[in-house]
């Protein structure tokens, strides 16, 4: 089977074992062999007395409600989740019935956030869930799923961008102006008893980032908020509704700040994806490793890294006296790479360790996952996958190319980026696949892939370049947990 085949089996592994369904369900169990119904989740339990709320934000939350309502049954009372605009019609449009709420549902699905920014149908199902929060009491148990990345308040995210703000601090004030984010949902549902669940698409999987920590308690106050428009010069030129909901922020008195009546648990993760992804990769008979599930930066550092760990493992493979000091010059040069980069959890030393130790003739599989950066300088078409993977192509080209780099034409690599939610920048495709041939290829077809990634049009490219074969189509998913790359590497005639 060739690589590029068993690399989209290993993507599609990975993905599949974070979709809404599958995963809610290997989380929650409903017991009922007791006297009194249970829901259990790992080495915890919740007795429910027909008391269940659920209340929930994001891009998958609608196939994560509707998985919990297939376990929940009779017990559960109401439900509110806020989804994006349009999410429904899509989902039925490609027959994706599996995400859909049944028409007798419990929970109501609102959609806002038009354009991913938020809007007054976002807004009204921010108070909407509020409302249903505020309504419990310590007899109640109200169940958050969660499936969000950090949203834009526009104008002050804009104001804040342009005087040069840090993430953390626009970060800080997107919580400081959210009705429910930075703890708002757990303080809205005290005293009852919150269980939250959550799809992280954040690196690290941190509980008060991931949509902004609705049930984690908020580490920055109102006055960190002012502190940083004062810093900006900003405190002036707010629009009148930001300085209202700041000027109106206290925290509640009687609510214990490290929420003891909250149980916030990972339930999906690009690390679990990479897990999944490696099992099946060792079931085909590769040595596989996973490299990093944070991997970041931007986009042609990263690709240089990926390159420079290609060429690093088919020089040690081949093990000939005379590729003692290219491998050397590779490795300090992949070595400042990573040190550049601080990818967290990547120990390349480790890695090498692992592969050098290993049966020379076993194909190898490299896994990571992340989110990189794209620095925009052309106005083309694409998406960090894309670009990635054909920057990786270039880089690789470039070396085969060097008078010494004639060792890569004894190996086989495939590479592959992609976005596990299915979309890859404003475009159909997840990402792409690219080999180091690529590039040669294209060329004597007359494509210049520089030119199309100076102009940051690699999806142009991609769907130009042998009628689009290489491009990662895999439709909408209904889950994310940000982006999976695979490296594998085998020696021809294997």
């Amino acid at each position: 089977m060739a690589l590029r085949e068993h690399g989209l089996h290993f993507f599609r592994s990975a993905v599949g074992t974070v979709l809404p369904g599958p995963m809610l369900k290997r989380a929650l169990v409903l017991d009922t062999t007791t006297g009194c119904p249970r829901l259990v989740l790992r080495d915890r339990s919740f007795e429910l007395r027909r008391n269940l709320y659920l209340v929930g934000f994001g891009k998958a939350v609608l196939g994560m409600a509707a998985a919990a309502e297939d376990i929940l049954g009779d017990h559960l009372v109401q439900g509110i989740i806020s989804v994006p605009h349009g999410i429904q019609e899509t989902l039925q449009h490609r027959g994706m019935r599996e995400m859909l709420l049944k028409p007798q549902s419990r929970i109501l699905a609102m959609e806002g956030a038009k354009h991913n920014l938020p809007d007054r149908d976002a807004l009204k199902a921010a108070y909407a869930i509020r409302d249903l929060a505020e309504g419990l009491t310590a007899e109640d148990f109200l169940l958050v799923l969660i499936s969000v990345t950090l949203e834009e308040k526009a104008t002050i995210t804009r104001l804040l961008a342009s005087k040069g703000a840090t993430i953390q601090e626009l970060n800080t004030l997107r919580k400081g102006l959210s009705l429910l984010k930075g703890g708002g949902l757990a303080r809205s549902a005290y005293p009852a008893q919150v269980l939250s669940l959550i799809l992280s698409d954040v690196i690290g999987d941190p509980l008060d980032i991931i949509a902004s920590g609705p049930t984690v308690a908020n580490s920055h106050s109102i006055q960190d908020c002012f502190q940083i428009l004062a810093k900006h010069n900003l405190l002036n030129d707010l629009p009148e509704s930001v300085q209202t909901v700041l000027s109106g922020s206290v925290t509640e008195h009687g609510i214990p700040q490290d929420f003891p009546h909250v149980c916030s648990v990972v339930i999906g993760s690009n690390r679990l994806a990479l897990e999944e992804a490696k099992r099946q990769a060792e079931s085909l008979g590769y040595l596989s490793v996973l490299l990093s599930d944070a991997v970041c930066g931007e986009v042609s550092t990263v690709a240089q890294l990926y390159s420079l760990l290609i060429q690093l493992l088919c020089l040690s493979a081949i093990r000939v006296a005379r590729n003692d000091s290219l491998k050397e010059k590779v490795w300090g040069a992949l070595s400042n790479l990573a040190e550049e980069l601080a990818i967290p959890r990547l120990d390349l030393t480790d890695v090498l360790k692992t592969l050098q130790e290993s049966h020379g003739d076993m194909p190898i599989c490299l896994l990571a996952g992340g989110e990189t950066t794209v620095h925009l300088q052309g106005k083309g078409k694409g998406g960090r996958n894309q670009e990635l993977a054909l920057r990786v192509a270039l880089e690789l080209h470039k070396a085969k190319s060097t008078a010494e780099g004639s060792f890569l034409e004894r190996y086989e690599v495939a590479f592959l980026s992609g976005g596990t939610d299915g979309q890859d920048g404003p475009t159909e495709a997840a990402g792409a696949f690219c080999s180091q041939a690529l590039v040669e290829e294209a060329e004597q077809e007359g494509f210049v892939v520089e030119d199309f990634l100076s102009n940051n049009d690699s999806y142009t490219f991609f769907s130009q370049f042998q009628s689009g074969r290489h491009l990662l189509m895999t439709g909408l998913t209904g889950t994310n947990v940000m982006d999976i790359h695979t490296v594998l590497i085998r020696a021809k005639g294997n």
